[in-house]
């Protein structure tokens, strides 16, 4: 099962590197759980048609600090377990915190870059992924991974971005284009795909999969709506980060306020 998450508005990280490039700092820790809460119900519908349940052993790839992995332990219950894959150190210690705090035991974490990581054979009867796949070298090579870490019948479910052009402004906008433009090319530059859902299909199929769904996810917001500071967060770090980098002149950056 692959859900292709296309949303207007939304964006995640600008580059690659060994280090998250947003950081892994309470700022931004914080901005990850507004994007687990704006998500979290597609995310609990889609295990749900995957048939995520009681007593499953369930891989959260790239966890960060654990907000769907706890979703995924309620899910999986006490007879079940999660595994929880991420390279962020400090991520993965707030995961075990909060594991720790809620007497929650069924939970094993895994420090490793996903470029790198086993994730074993045939260990688990599920796997989920959330803007991964975007932003790593060779994500086919992960895809293969996970497939050898399902158990058979098991299921694979992914929310990635099929047209992040798409994210746009009404009235129309030339300097949000701009920064939509500079986010997609630096991503490309440091090895990701930013529209990596338009590929996953045909390398899941190679792989042995069979495709049961895939579903275009799509919002049109205003700043109304509470789901407008998930990516207002972003464009503030995003923007930071870009400058940093060179790719939007700080003369430009000023110019968004």
């Amino acid at each position: 099962m692959v859900e292709r998450a296309y949303a207007r508005y939304v964006a995640n990280m600008v580059v690659i590197e060994r280090d998250y490039v947003l950081g892994t700092h309470d700022e931004e820790g914080e901005r990850l759980g507004v994007q687990h809460v704006v998500w979290r119900s597609r995310a609990l519908a889609a295990w749900r048609r995957a048939g995520f349940g009681r007593g499953d052993t369930l891989i959260d790839v790239g966890s960060g600090p654990g907000y769907a992995t706890m979703d995924l332990a309620e899910l999986a219950g006490s007879r079940g377990r999660v595994i929880a894959v991420d390279r962020s150190r400090r991520f993965l210690n707030v995961l075990r915190k909060v594991q720790h705090n809620r007497g929650i035991g069924h939970i094993d974490t895994i420090e490793s870059d996903l470029a790198e990581i086993d994730l074993g054979d045939r260990v688990a009867d599920g796997a989920w992924c959330r803007w991964v796949l975007a932003f790593l070298p060779n994500p086919r090579a992960l895809l293969e991974r996970i497939a050898q870490a399902l158990k058979p019948g098991g299921v694979f479910v992914s929310h990635e971005y099929f047209d992040y052009a798409s994210w746009r402004v009404l009235p129309r906008s030339p300097l949000f284009e701009e920064f939509v433009q500079a986010v997609m090319a630096n991503w490309r530059k440091s090895g990701g795909e930013p529209d990596v859902a338009l590929d996953i299909p045909r390398w899941l199929e190679e792989l042995g999969f069979t495709i049961e769904s895939t579903t275009p996810l799509i919002d049109a917001i205003t700043p109304a709506n509470p789901i407008w500071q998930w990516p207002a967060s972003f464009m503030d770090v995003g923007l930071r980060r870009l400058i940093d980098l060179g790719a939007v002149s700080a003369e430009r950056g000023a110019a968004r306020n």
